[in-house]
């Protein structure tokens, strides 16, 4: 099994290309990458052989391997895409020891974030924003992505910002709770389905979504959801109209035999 075209996807990602801006670097049509990163076809070894070269990758690393966001940070080419983040020095108490402080981790900083979590001037550079709670220990904010947790006009919209404490991915933890979960390619926001000795499955919200099981290993940080923030505002959903028009029925009919 060819892993070529979840490497071009990831590379695109990490690079911040578009499929067009890719296929034109390769002289290739833009559907052809759309296919590719679908797996409904497979580059000509010719432009294999082109793509390792102008990312300097190995093609056995690009056919063989899928490649991690931490893996590719490693080659020299990709670790100015994350630079940016540790350039300016910040002297300055760490934002995690700030009482009011919650660094913010926005969808275009996931990536950066996956890279440099444990790195003390990336956190200070992260955007801060207070909570009107009580913060008695570390905490983290993390604006979601897509629409995997939203059903049916509930739960999490795209661009929530989810308040989290952080939690060891070894300790007991409970299922049917919300987590965001930092892995070695992508930050997510699920509910904890089953955990076993290595492995644990979170699902989403809307069962249109597959679940996602993930080894333990393979977690960098475990966060428990404590507080959600939205700018949605929702009307009343379905039942609770049908609850409402029930209850005035109800009440209709007790005054009429009164």
């Amino acid at each position: 099994m060819s892993y070529i075209g979840k490497n071009i996807k990831k590379i695109r990602v990490v690079k911040k290309m578009s499929q067009a801006d890719f296929a034109q670097i390769f002289d290739i049509a833009r559907p052809s990458v759309g296919a590719y990163e679908e797996g409904r076809s497979e580059p000509k070894i010719e432009t294999i052989i082109q793509i390792a070269k102008y990312f300097k990758l190995s093609i056995d690393t690009l056919l063989t391997k899928e490649l991690t966001i931490n893996e590719l940070y490693k080659f020299d080419l990709f670790k100015k895409e994350f630079k940016g983040s540790l350039d300016k020095k910040v002297d300055k108490p760490h934002k995690d020891s700030i009482q009011k402080s919650t660094p913010l981790v926005t969808i275009g900083d996931h990536l950066n974030y996956i890279v440099n979590y444990d790195h003390a001037d990336f956190i200070n550079n992260l955007p801060e924003i207070q909570f009107p709670l009580n913060k008695s220990k570390k905490t983290r904010a993390f604006q979601i992505s897509g629409s995997e947790m939203e059903y049916e006009g509930c739960g999490l919209n795209h661009k929530d910002i989810i308040l989290c404490t952080p939690i060891d991915k070894n300790s007991k933890l409970n299922t049917d709770t919300l987590y965001i979960v930092v892995t070695n390619d992508e930050i997510i926001s699920r509910s904890l389905k089953t955990i076993t000795k290595s492995t644990m499955v979170f699902k989403p919200y809307n069962p249109a979504y597959d679940n996602s099981s993930i080894k333990k290993e393979d977690i960098i940080e475990l966060w428990k959801a404590e507080a959600v923030f939205s700018l949605t505002l929702r009307s009343p959903s379905r039942l609770e109209e049908r609850v409402e028009k029930l209850e005035q029925q109800l009440d209709k009919l007790l005054k009429d035999k009164i």
